[in-house]
């Protein structure tokens, strides 16, 4: 077991340990246009390839999907009734709610779970996402677009692949195989581009961190525990859910406090630290799930 729980966890750190080293070399590297091919280009094809070739019922899937909403939406109404000194309300809300679904979540869960999961893996991602650049928008600033959403390039890569997963015969053979390689780039570059952005941070307000980052992990697990209980979820879905709360802070969370002027440099904190814990909270979470699960 701990060979095998190596085996998935290495290497998605080693990558982002890369990433860190040739972020450190590079000395405050721009990957601006590096990360928007990513979002507008990369991910967007990895979610339309992943849909075809694993494709969801919405009908039988609706367990899943209602508990991805849930598991994000009920850790912000804990963390809602919780103010600590030093940071506003809307900062330790969005830190809580928006995990890193994509950069460590995806290559984990595939790892760790199996490829044959990745259609319910890509669901979840794709609703952190929706509701990143909607909800997560408007408690950030209630000035931003409430349709900010619509513009986001994965949304409609979702929409397009569930709408044509049953119908593939509509799809020349090309247009898959083109979004499948260009999907295939999308993973590692999530990791990389996280240990670039992990080596220009600095991490400040330790205590803080420390304690908002196990309140997070706190929330998650009762969110899961009211989910598990509720819905019928299968053991797969249980697993894929237990880790996705348990999930260090959205790099994203940074960027968009960095945006709306919203204490960038305390959610800096909270995201770094988080990631650090999340070296070993990860391995514990992923043994527990496929001991037990």
């Amino acid at each position: 077991m701990l060979l095998t729980l190596l085996n998935i966890v290495l290497p998605v750190f080693a990558v982002v340990a890369v990433g860190y080293i040739f972020g450190r070399r590079q000395h405050n590297p721009d990957m601006g246009f590096v990360n928007l091919a990513n979002v507008a280009v990369f991910c967007p094809a990895l979610v339309f390839s992943a849909l075809i070739s694993h494709p969801l019922s919405l009908s039988h899937s609706w367990p899943l999907i209602l508990a991805g909403v849930l598991c994000i939406l009920l850790p912000g109404l804990m963390l809602a009734l919780f103010h600590f000194r030093g940071i506003e309300r809307r900062t330790q809300v969005l830190a809580g709610m928006f995990r890193n679904t994509g950069n460590i979540g995806i290559p984990l869960m595939m790892l760790a779970y199996g490829e044959d999961q990745l259609g319910a893996i890509i669901i979840l991602f794709v609703l952190s996402n929706l509701l990143h650049f909607s909800l997560g928008l408007f408690i950030l600033s209630r000035e931003a677009g409430r349709w900010q959403w619509l513009k986001n390039p994965i949304v409609w890569a979702a929409v397009a692949g569930i709408l044509l997963a049953e119908h593939q015969s509509l799809l020349p053979a090309f247009v898959y195989t083109s979004a499948d390689l260009l999907g295939q780039m999308a993973v590692p570059l999530m990791l990389f581009a996280l240990g670039v952005r992990l080596s220009v941070g600095e991490v400040g307000n330790l205590g803080l961190a420390f304690k908002l980052n196990l309140l997070y992990l706190l929330a998650g697990a009762g969110s899961l525990a009211l989910v598990a209980w509720w819905l019928p979820l299968t053991a797969d879905w249980l697993k894929l859910l237990a880790l996705s709360v348990m999930l260090p802070p959205a790099v994203l969370n940074y960027l968009l406090c960095e945006q709306y002027r919203c204490q960038p440099d305390k959610m800096a904190s909270i995201v770094l630290l988080g990631n650090v814990m999340s070296v070993a909270i990860i391995p514990i979470v992923v043994y527990l799930t496929l001991t037990y699960l």
